[in-house]
């Protein structure tokens, strides 16, 4: 780990249920990571969507008591949370207008810088849509340093039209209004299905009343220099036959970018990748059906040699290396996975 005065360390444990806070100081600024867990353990490192941070993006998947004993009992967590989307109450102050734009590859290079900082090696990732783009490209870029990809509701390709132009009015309503009604609203659609949005009869759901206040706490500023990011990111398609780590897709079949995994899943090595697609539910699956992840992941997992404690409580902890499990064990179909897409059906629950 780099010397004291590469980090702020803050004791935010009452905060967390836990975790810890950390300030990275990266080439392109500094970056909070919120660290969960043994960091003996392999790593798992998370990304989230616009506007979103560990809290508003993975708190559903880590209050699900099978999830959480599933990730914890195997990994220590690394919340990386886009430039300024930390807490406002811990320290996410407006970045300068003057500081020069963030690309793609500036934030995915600061994946690098946090991995160095922490003495890490090749990692899990999580991501979901464009904390998704954000990882995949990190996975391209750096290829050793990256074991497995867990990508919800991901984006690849270059944005369409259609969403070039949402991006644009986003941006719009940032500049001159800031966090306002009507752009959390558009964000919430990005995020959920109708059925948990609401409408005249029907109120909306608890975790989108709960994200709708979190966005409060955002800074438009810093949101729209990520969303800027987002807007001009690159084609990844080339890249995605040559990657070589194990991938496992989710996404809700009322999300946006539904289309987007489809295609993803199909220009990926159908030997080390698969899609669940989930009923009934938008692109954040972590949080609007984060039951839906637990068995796909669980097989996924298993391919690493890595077990619910109730499986194999009493074992020593598995070491995340390629190079400790027998090839025949990395393959799609020793870990339960289909090597065409899978779907499963989930009811949905109010």
């Amino acid at each position: 780990m780099a010397d004291s005065n590469d980090s702020i360390p803050l004791d935010t444990e009452k905060i967390y249920f836990g975790g810890k806070e950390h300030h990275v100081r990266t080439r392109c600024g500094s970056l909070s990571v919120i660290v969960y867990g043994d960091q003996h353990k392999p790593a798992l490192i998370t990304y989230p969507d616009l506007a979103l941070n560990h809290v508003s993006c993975f708190q559903g998947l880590f209050f699900c008591p099978e999830a959480a004993s599933l990730l914890l009992h195997n990994f220590c967590i690394y919340h990386i949370s886009p430039p300024g989307h930390e807490f406002l109450q811990l320290g996410a102050a407006p970045i300068c207008p003057s500081a020069s734009a963030r690309c793609v590859d500036d934030l995915a290079d600061q994946i690098l810088e946090v991995l160095n900082f922490f003495g890490l090696g090749a990692v899990m990732c999580m991501g979901v849509t464009a904390g998704a783009y954000i990882l995949s490209l990190f996975a391209m870029k750096y290829k050793k340093r990256v074991i497995g990809l867990i990508l919800i509701s991901p984006l690849f390709r270059a944005p369409s039209w259609t969403e070039w132009f949402y991006n644009k009015v986003m941006s719009n309503l940032l500049y001159f209004y800031g966090m306002c009604g009507l752009l959390k609203e558009l964000l919430l659609q990005r995020y959920f299905s109708k059925e948990v949005c609401g409408n005249t009869e029907i109120p909306e759901s608890d975790i989108v009343q709960a994200c709708r206040r979190l966005l409060d706490e955002r800074h438009g500023s810093n949101v729209m220099q990520f969303l800027q990011a987002i807007n001009g990111r690159p084609d990844l398609t080339s890249g995605l036959k040559r990657l070589r780590c194990r991938t496992l897709i989710f996404v809700g079949d009322s999300s946006p970018f539904h289309s987007e995994a489809l295609h993803m899943t199909s220009k990926l090595d159908r030997r080390f990748s698969a899609l669940v697609e989930v009923q009934a539910c938008g692109s954040m699956v972590t949080e609007e059906q984060p039951h839906a992840m637990l068995i796909p992941m669980e097989y996924f997992f298993m391919g690493y040699g890595l077990y619910r404690p109730f499986h194999l409580s009493d074992s020593p902890r598995s070491h995340l290396s390629p190079s400790c499990i027998s090839p025949e064990l990395l393959s799609p179909e020793s870990s339960g996975l289909n090597l065409k897409p899978i779907k499963i059906r989930v009811s949905h629950y109010t």
